[in-house]
């Protein structure tokens, strides 16, 4: 008898919380951007968000939430209700590379909820124009010739683009110094001065470089060429499969979110991607959409997360944990 009270208590304890899965979303849902606005991270969120908002018949707010290279607007996602009105489109930075380079206070697998890869985005080599190689032969040969002449540029320490000029050096086997620099837009300013050699960064960020005989591209680290530069080959092509190297986008939500609620945040993410109009934006900024599974994604998250801490370890990158 006492277990049958239980059993009944326990079903009337779930029946609030089962009616507003089932009625999900029943008002605004606020999707955290971890950067500031007009980035690559922004545009894509707000592109999903507003196909999101017209499939659900409710409002998405975005809200930009900037600092530490994504952690800040992450964490904040990590401590919301778990109620699905809470959730972040954040990067491949705050959720599988930051946690291996320093102290957060969340644990991604841990604190947050896979609910799909949303998007991923090639990270291009790219030289300044006085560099004489042309292709990633010319310069390897180039880097081995002049040992800890050469640098590159990146983002920030721990950054993708940061580790991505690592494993190249450990890829190549070529001595290449890091120059850091507080953001992308300041790195490009000073490879198109001439001041840095090379980078890696986004293929959106540099499009409009390249597209301008500013900056010489090298390769691209996507498994495939790149729609929004075709003749650029990849990483692979030029005899270097290793160095794929692809930012990314994913939606998260704070852990303990229900089942169901998850189900349906999927299910309004992946109806959004799979909207031409949504393709054909993102197409145009370098984006390539995914939409997998909660269950793949936190897979995918879990390799992303090994193969950095390995790029951090090899390379002996100072981190700050």
């Amino acid at each position: 008898m006492k277990n049958w009270r239980k059993l009944v208590l326990a079903t009337l304890l779930l029946l609030p919380s089962l009616a507003a899965a089932q009625d999900f979303p029943a008002k605004p849902i606020r999707l955290v951007v971890p950067f500031p606005a007009g980035g690559p991270n922004d545009i894509i969120a707000r592109v999903i968000g507003q196909r999101m908002s017209e499939i659900s018949g409710q409002p998405v707010i975005i809200d930009n939430r900037g600092g530490q290279g994504g952690v800040l607007g992450t964490d904040a996602v990590a401590k919301s209700q778990p109620d699905g009105y809470t959730i972040a489109i954040s990067s491949a930075g705050a959720l599988a590379i930051s946690p291996s380079m320093e102290k957060v206070a969340y644990d991604t697998l841990k604190d947050l909820t896979p609910v799909t890869l949303v998007a991923t985005v090639p990270e291009m080599l790219v030289v300044a124009t006085n560099v004489p190689a042309k292709d990633i032969g010319e310069l390897i040969a180039l880097a081995k010739a002049q040992p800890g002449k050469l640098n590159f540029a990146s983002s920030g320490p721990g950054s993708l683009p940061h580790l991505a000029g690592e494993l190249f050096k450990l890829t190549a086997s070529i001595d290449i110094v890091h120059v850091p620099y507080r953001g992308a837009a300041p790195a490009v300013n000073d490879l198109l001065g001439q001041q840095v050699k090379m980078t890696f960064l986004d293929l959106p960020v540099l499009l409009p470089q390249i597209k301008a005989g500013s900056l010489r591209p090298i390769a691209v680290g996507s498994p495939e060429r790149a729609q929004t530069a075709p003749d650029v080959p990849t990483t692979a092509e030029a005899g270097f499969p290793a160095l794929r190297i692809e930012n990314w986008y994913g939606m998260v939500a704070p852990k303990g979110t229900p089942k169901e609620i998850v189900t349906t945040l999927h299910r309004l993410a992946t109806q959004a991607m799979a909207d031409p109009a949504v393709k054909e934006k993102l197409t145009a900024q370098g984006a390539s959409l995914v939409g997998d599974t909660p269950e793949h994604f936190r897979q995918f998250i879990a390799n992303e997360t090994a193969k950095w801490a390995k790029v951090i370890k090899d390379a002996g990158v100072e981190t700050a944990k």
